[in-house]
Formats: structure tokens, sequence, C-alpha cells
């Protein structure tokens, strides 16, 4: 039986990485923040990943085959008052370098044959001059966020390279599925539309209506991480559809399929701040390529896929 470990178990990737491992006999340990676990499931493990020793005597007992570094710090969604940046750059980088430096020494120490995959973001390519971007775009970071993760995946090409570990890492875009949390714009034009057609609400206020995304189903991806894991050598690869479509399609299909003109209840506000003005579309030819990975559904698949979740009847 092959053993995995999930870092950040509690998110939305962690949640799907640990059913699909589920449902292929892995043994699996995840481990979230502590203040995040009320009632844990058995297989998380309270354990705080900035303490070094803790995290070499965790990978030293258990010995995990894989290693899915998933880890991630989002100001927004801590819902905390940063003073001063500095504060904020302190905590990313804790969360996206030091910590991952206690896993990736843990297994230079304890279990070397292990495979690590760091999951990094879209957001280390910035304000990319140019579109789609692949495993070659320039690393053009604004944010803190997208810095700390750059950083991140510096810090496996490192022990890859001096050490010989397996540490490979995916730059992930933006990737939905029903364990989204209300703050990112498609669970709440989804539970918008939805309460709409319940009569228990009359309008959707949404940003920017224009602004584009390459959206991706998050199971696909969580998939690409384990292809990408089952390599003969680790490497660095993008992880996107390669195609980006308005937010305005999104409500469009969305409303479409609960039977409703979304233009008599969608208002844009285009003074609601959006994270960037910025369009990043991401090029999966080399994952493609080298694994055989493909996304399983398109845009209108993912919405449907979304909206049965939710139990609705669709329109058609």
């Amino acid at each position: 039986m092959k053993k995995a470990v999930i870092v950040g178990c509690n998110g939305q990737d962690g949640r799907l990485l640990y059913e699909n491992l589920s449902r292929k006999n892995y043994l699996v340990t995840g481990i979230a923040r502590p203040a995040s676990l009320n009632q844990p499931p058995d297989w998380h493990l309270s354990l705080n990943i900035g303490d070094r020793q803790a995290v070499a005597d965790l990978i030293r007992t258990f010995v995990p085959d894989e290693i899915y570094y998933l880890a991630a710090f989002h100001h927004s969604s801590e819902n905390l008052s940063f003073q001063e940046e500095s504060e904020l750059f302190r905590r990313s980088f804790q969360v996206h370098v030091l910590s991952l430096v206690n896993f990736l020494e843990a297994m230079r120490t304890h279990a070397q044959e292990a495979r690590l995959f760091y999951a990094a973001s879209s957001h280390v390519f910035g304000n990319a001059a140019s579109e789609p971007q692949n495993e070659q775009t320039p690393f053009q970071p604004t944010g803190v966020y997208g810095i700390t993760k750059t950083a991140g995946i510096h810090t496996c090409r490192f022990y890859r390279d001096r050490h010989r570990l397996f540490a490979a890492t995916g730059i992930l875009y933006n990737h939905e599925s029903p364990y989204r949390k209300p703050i990112f714009v498609t669970k709440k034009i989804i539970e918008g539309a939805i309460n709409i057609k319940k009569g228990l609400q009359e309008k959707l206020v949404l940003g920017n209506m224009s602004s584009e995304v390459d959206w991706g189903y998050a199971p696909d991806y969580v998939e690409a991480f384990q292809k990408i894991v089952g390599l003969a050598a680790p490497d660095d690869f993008v992880i996107a559809t390669g195609k980006k479509h308005r937010v305005q399609d999104f409500v469009e299909i969305t409303f479409e399929y609960l039977g409703l003109d979304w233009t008599k209840y969608v208002e844009e506000d285009k003074g609601i701040i959006s994270k960037s003005g910025i369009t990043l579309v991401g090029d999966p030819q080399k994952l493609m390529q080298m694994t055989a990975w493909k996304p399983s559904v398109d845009l209108r698949g993912m919405i449907k896929l979304l909206l049965q979740s939710e139990g609705v009847s669709l329109h058609r």
C-alpha cells in the first residue's frame, strides 16, 4: 500500500486529493493548521509545519511515498488586517518557502525515495508580457503571494539539483469545484443564481464581467498532480486549460442551465475591486505531452457539474 502526506489537506485541492487517493487505496495522512481543525477526521494530523523537528519526526516514522505540498497563505482568506507588508511577507514566506524546506530536509534525511509535489500559482507570472504562459515564461510576480510562491519553485529546483530529490512543481491556474469557498466569484455566481431560482435572492452584483480567466475543473488538476509525481524525473509544469473565458460567459451558462434570463438579475459594479486586471492563460502542452493528461470537461461541462452538485434541476 502506497502512503501519502497531504500538506494543506483542508483546502479544496487537499480534500479532492484525499478522495482521489483513497479510491486508489493509499494510506493518507493530512496536515492542516491546528486552528482550522475543530473536529478533524481521523486522517488529519494537527502539526505545525513550521516546526522542523515535528516535520522530521513525521517523515521519519511515516516514510511516505508521496508528499503533496498544497499549503498556501492567502491574505484575503485569513480575514486579517496587516498594518505592515513586512508581516504579510513573513507569514507568506514561512508557509510557501521555509516550511517547504522543512519537508525537503526531512526527505533528504529520512525518505530520499519519496516524491514531492509543490503547488505554485499562475501569480508567479504577474504582469506577463505574452500569452499563453508556459514553463519558459519569465517569472514576474507583482504581489507577495506570487513572489513567495516563485521562491518556493526555486527552492524545489535547488533541492532536486543539489540533492537529487524528486521535487516537482505545478503552476496552477484557476480551478473550481463544489468545495470552493463563497469568496470566489465562481461560487458566488453558482449560489446567487440558485438563490434567485428559488426566490431567495433578487439580484446578483458582480465586478467587471469582461474580466477573462483560464478556468479548469479542480478534480482534473488533482489528477495532474499525481501524473506529475509518477514521472521518471521531477520537473516544472503549467497546469491549465489553455482557454480563457469572460466572467460574463460563466454567468450566461449558469443562468441558462437554470432556465433564467441573466440580464434580468445580474448587475455589474466595476467599483468592486478584483485581484488583478491582468489576463493569464496557461499553455499545458508540456504536461499533456509528458503525461497524456487533458481536461475532462470544458467550461460548460464544469458549470453543469457544479450545479448538479448543489442538487438543483437543470433546464437542459
